[in-house]
């Protein structure tokens, strides 16, 4: 598992004090801090990382790296700052299963997968700091064999607390 850069850790630590210490934080102008080189750049080696079919435009990471990244990063960063950015289209594909049903699947473009992976970045140091820190479903580093571990001990513990667990 890679680290994330330096500055893009301390921006996330910066979001997340005010999340912890405030009940209901206000949050403005949140496309500062997506629209950051550092927080784009991190996000577009995981989007590529995860693979993929192409979206609408066609594009694939394979033409992104031909045309050059760091262009590609800036014009994301450039339209976002401008307030340019829309997200185009997705690509429906329909997934056969079984008994002759079928599921859609929508295929986004690279260009919002690089975005999507920014904006959770940013939105995860705000969500975190709400979480219980048992809490493990969908979060990152974190394995359901903790969350079986804290269960255990709290029984052995004699907890009276009624624990849901998926």
């Amino acid at each position: 598992m890679t680290k994330a850069p330096l500055s893009l850790q301390d921006l996330r630590r910066r979001i997340s004090r005010p999340a912890k210490s405030d009940k209901a934080p206000r949050f403005w102008g949140l496309f500062g801090p997506v629209a950051k080189s550092d927080t784009l750049a991190e996000a577009s080696p995981h989007a590529k990382r995860h693979g993929g079919a192409p979206g609408l435009d066609g594009q694939t990471f394979a033409d992104i790296e031909a045309g050059g990244v760091e262009r590609f990063l800036a014009d994301i960063q450039a339209d976002l700052l401008a307030g340019t950015s829309q997200p185009q289209p997705n690509r429906a594909v329909d997934i056969p299963k079984k008994h002759g049903q079928v599921r859609r699947l929508q295929i986004p473009c690279m260009r919002d997968r690089v975005v999507h992976g920014a904006l959770k970045r940013i939105l995860e140091a705000i969500f975190e700091a709400d979480f219980c820190p048992n809490s493990s479903g969908y979060r990152p580093r974190r394995a359901p064999h903790r969350a079986l571990a804290e269960v255990r001990r709290s029984v052995l513990r004699r907890m009276t607390t009624v624990i849901e667990v998926d």
